[in-house]
């Protein structure tokens, strides 16, 4: 069964990445990788804006493009907008989990030490890729 509320669907979303570890600080779920660099933060009500979100890293530009072309799904959040983070509005029904689960997936790797990107990769690369589809039977036309 799936987690059913905001902050446990991102919790395992979180801690199902490579050395995803949750902390509390400041008085909310924070999520650290590797050394303990923060990639991603729970907020319900933050200093009562009214909204449950995540704050994440964000690729340069990013912030911009997401905010201007979708102001009610994010946000620039506090403290930490100003380095590009982007806040992510959980607490609408079109909650698109899946992005969700890309925007935390990205963060991840933005803060993710280089010898742990590198395993990452070592294991994607050393994936069994899928067995080729078996080829399909072409019809023969019949000789004239």
């Amino acid at each position: 069964m799936a987690p059913r509320t905001p902050l446990a669907r991102v919790r395992a979303i979180c801690l199902a990445l490579p050395d995803g570890v949750e902390k509390e600080a400041w008085g909310s779920p924070t999520f650290r990788v590797g050394s303990g660099k923060m990639f991603a933060m729970f907020v319900d009500d933050h200093h009562g804006d009214g909204r449950v979100a995540i704050w994440c890293k964000a690729e340069p530009g990013v912030q911009e493009i997401v905010v201007g072309a979708a102001p009610q799904r994010f946000f620039v959040p506090p403290y930490v907008g100003h380095n590009g983070w982007i806040g992510v509005r959980l607490d609408r029904k079109s909650t698109d989990w899946d992005e969700v689960a890309e925007f935390l997936a990205d963060a991840h790797r933005m803060s993710a030490p280089k010898r742990l990107l590198k395993a990452m990769e070592a294991s994607t690369a050393a994936a069994p890729a899928k067995p080729p589809a078996k080829p399909k039977k072409v019809a023969r036309t019949a000789k004239r």
